[in-house]
């Protein structure tokens, strides 16, 4: 176990994984916390929510849409693409709300034991200060389309609930970073371009900024925790995080937005499930994250399998 001091500061000096030397822990947060006070955004003022959508403007990148490519697409007139667009990128800010909510209780949970005037403490209650702006910016965007807010099935949000519940620390920082770089991966290809509506962009540039700083502190945190938690919460870690990961896959785009643009549901969850396009779009957007917990010990075993099965693993 890590051993603490009294200002915060742990004694893991010289401890190294395959990526290297363990950072300092409140090194790390005093950066993140320079950052928060200089990049930082607050989506109400600095958005332009009353203006109107621009016409023949996608609401996701064509190329991002979950059946891009497929015979259902090419059948798809220029207006329904740009709807389903829109209803996706609905889906998953609702997607993105349900996540953000799991995250930040158990950010709450992490910090619960820890030294209340430590800046790792300070860091992790900043980065809830962003989370619950970040929940508020989705639900407004999805409002000002008019679409539906997608919750994610019973089922789901019963096993988050149990997941939030019985996670370990390493297992709560890898899920976090599962919910959060494969949207970053997406949301960077987003925000630059000028075929997707100003609106949207405005979002996504501003969660990929401070995003940017979360994933910083769970990936610090996850390297310690891989190299200092007990052996049978590292085996925990490599299990659930690839249970997530298979829930995560099918959570990713809620089919009922099928229906509400006038498709077949079952064959476009069909369509989906077969295409190469949207499978190699998911395991890009995953690469960066796999890589990584390759390198630090959590893709092993069964845990590695479970990410196999869950198509973010090629």
């Amino acid at each position: 176990m890590t051993t603490v001091t009294e200002d915060g500061r742990d004694e893991l000096d010289g401890l190294r994984d395959a990526l290297g030397l363990i950072k300092d822990r409140e090194q790390v947060a005093e950066r993140l916390l320079d950052s928060s006070a200089k990049h930082s955004f607050d989506p109400d003022e600095e958005l332009d929510w009353d203006a109107p959508f621009e016409e023949g403007k996608w609401f996701w990148p064509p190329e991002l849409v979950s059946l891009y490519g497929t015979p259902l697409w090419k059948r798809m007139g220029e207006e329904q693409r740009i709807l389903l667009s829109q209803h996706e990128a609905a889906a998953l800010a609702s997607l993105g709300i349900w996540f953000e909510i799991i995250l930040m209780q158990l950010l709450v949970r992490h910090i619960y034991d820890k030294p209340a005037t430590s800046a790792h403490v300070r860091y992790a209650l900043t980065e809830i200060e962003d989370e619950c702006r970040h929940s508020k910016m989705f639900a407004r965007l999805i409002s000002r389309g008019g679409t539906p807010h997608y919750p994610v099935s019973r089922a789901h949000l019963n096993l988050g609930r149990l997941f939030k519940t019985v996670s370990t620390t390493p297992g709560s920082f890898t899920a976090t970073l599962l919910g959060e770089e494969i949207l970053d991966w997406m949301q960077r290809l987003t925000f630059p371009d000028e075929r997707v509506q100003t609106l949207v962009r405005g979002v996504t540039r501003i969660h990929v900024v401070e995003e940017a700083r979360h994933v910083r502190y769970a990936r610090e945190e996850l390297r310690r925790q891989m190299l200092t938690a007990p052996r049978w919460s590292q085996e925990f870690t490599r299990v659930t995080s690839g249970e997530f990961a298979r829930v995560f896959s099918v959570a990713f785009v809620n089919p009922e937005v099928y229906t509400n643009v006038g498709l077949d549901r079952r064959e476009a969850v069909a369509q989906v499930r077969a295409s190469g396009h949207r499978r190699e779009v998911m395991q890009t957007g995953a690469k960066r994250l796999t890589d990584f917990l390759d390198d630090i010990g959590v893709l092993r075993g069964v845990g590695r399998r479970l990410w196999k099965s869950s198509g973010l693993l090629a």
